[in-house]
């Protein structure tokens, strides 16, 4: 009975949520815009590559901080092994022997030298069963060094790179919530395109139909002639069936934009077109500057040179002399006890240096800094290039945006007189003052001029998005466009 209860009070529920999704849903284009910057999958992804950046950096700035570690290698030796006895020979000795050890270190890296200064406890037991004695060896304290000399200072380099590809990732994530908003942009009036071509056949076939109907009688009675009644007949059958064709197009623009906003239920999308856009100037020189101060490409080309002069770096650390220094300096005792082991500690120094210097290696070492230049070099002129095609870029953007708005007011004129002289010539037509090519003729202007409007003011906001994403910066509010971090990693 309670199962029961449960699966209508859980049907219950999917019933109301069922019922509760919108049938029908109108959208501007700020409100579409909204959700894809909130829900599509290209924000998301850039949501989860933010996060892997994120921690990626955090990683790198934990590499610079005192490390405390806990270590502990316990072992069973229960065999029969070759022992180098006292006077210099070996026999093979039974041993059952159990060894256990803790090691508390403190461990600091030094990013100018690339070196490592480290602090650590440690005691160790060892239990030989076959004599049934106990041992213990501690160390109270070594303060020790390790150092690669002449080799490449990993640390060095990452604390110049990593700040840069933090921010280049920082600043990549608002600029791909700008270019989701072209996207949503381009599907936004994909379907108000589709959703006007569907409108603007429908009113024509209604139209066509009545001129037909119309132009029937005046055939009866030979006002007509057969030729242009078989025209208006179709026209009608054209008009029938780009309504046909333009509402199938609206289904798939539909689908489209609810796929990319994220809308998973079958909800009917209309899209409202607004008929302002804001008018503003941008002046080049200012996009100029925040495009250099803002843009992720900018730090990506920083990024790509410090790499470059990384890798020549390391092709000369690992062609020439290499030196590795390791020194410890500490305390150590050994007794039967653990407390006894800590009285009285004898002090310990270990220093070794390992030298290593190639000789004969056949030109491999000179080969691979010869490499490793040539392709600094190589990233060096790509970036000049990739710099002088981003500021091109730049210029031929603003020179367009600034003449858009004027051509969205232009294109709106062209729409409004295109349907003003329709109606004209189906009036005049109607009378008998007009012949049929110029019926004809006023609607393909009509619609022609319709969708070149929508054209235009798609042509506006994708030019007002794209220069955005380029300079990170919102000229119609003089504000600068940021992303909250706080919230991105929650």
């Amino acid at each position: 009975m309670n199962l029961k209860i449960l699966f209508l009070s859980i049907y219950g529920s999917l019933a109301i949520g069922l019922s509760a999704q919108p049938a029908h849903m109108e959208l501007t284009l700020e409100q579409t815009i909204a959700l894809a910057k909130h829900q599509s999958p290209d924000a998301q992804t850039a949501r989860h590559s933010f996060r892997s950046e994120y921690w990626n950096y955090k990683y790198y700035k934990a590499n610079y901080l005192p490390t405390l570690s806990l270590t502990s290698n316990p072992y069973l030796d229960r065999a029969i092994n070759k022992i180098t006895m006292g006077d210099g020979s070996v026999n093979f000795v039974e041993q059952n022997l159990l060894n256990t050890d803790l090691t508390l270190s403190l461990t600091q890296n030094v990013s100018w030298t690339g070196g490592t200064f480290f602090l650590e406890t440690s005691a160790q037991r060892m239990d030989l069963f076959s004599k049934r004695t106990t041992s213990w060896q501690t160390s109270p304290v070594n303060l020790g060094y390790r150092q690669s000399l002449f080799g490449y200072n990993n640390l060095k380099w990452n604390r110049r790179i990593e700040p840069i590809r933090y921010l280049e990732a920082r600043k990549t994530y608002v600029e791909t919530l700008e270019l989701v908003a072209v996207k949503a942009t381009k599907r936004f009036f994909d379907l108000a395109n589709a959703q006007s071509n569907y409108q603007t056949a429908t009113i024509n076939y209604a139209h066509a139909d009545t001129l037909y109907h119309y132009a029937q009688g005046r055939y009866n009675i030979g006002t007509i002639t057969e030729n242009e009644m078989l025209q208006l007949e179709l026209n009608k059958l054209t008009e029938e069936t780009n309504c046909m064709n333009a509402g199938i197009e609206v289904d798939n623009c539909m689908q489209a934009l609810r796929s990319y906003l994220g809308i998973q239920d079958d909800a009917e999308l209309t899209v409202k077109v607004n008929d302002r856009v804001p008018h503003f100037q941008v002046a080049l020189t200012e996009a100029l500057f925040l495009a250099n101060e803002n843009s992720p490409e900018i730090q990506n080309m920083k990024r790509r040179k410090l790499e470059s002069e990384s890798s020549v770096a390391q092709a000369r650390a690992n062609a020439g002399l290499k030196a590795d220094v390791y020194l410890r300096f500490g305390l150590t005792q050994t007794a039967g006890k653990l407390s006894d082991a800590y009285q009285r500690p004898l002090d310990q120094q270990y220093i070794r240096l390992g030298i290593s210097l190639p000789i004969l290696d056949w030109g491999r070492g000179k080969g691979q800094v010869r490499v490793a230049r040539s392709k600094r070099d190589l990233v060096y002129t790509q970036v000049e290039q990739n710099r002088t095609d981003f500021e091109l870029n730049i210029r031929k953007l603003v020179k367009q945006f600034n003449l858009q708005a004027q051509r969205v007011h232009i294109a709106t004129r062209t729409d409004e007189t295109a349907l003003r002289r329709n109606d004209v010539a189906r009036r005049l037509y109607l009378l008998g003052k007009s012949t049929i090519l110029d019926l004809n003729a006023s609607i393909s202007e009509k619609d022609a001029a319709r969708r070149a409007y929508l054209v235009t003011l798609y042509n506006y906001w994708s030019l007002y998005y794209t220069l955005r994403s380029l300079t990170l910066f919102d000229f119609e509010t003089n504000t600068a466009l940021t992303e909250n971090e706080q919230l991105l990693i929650d």
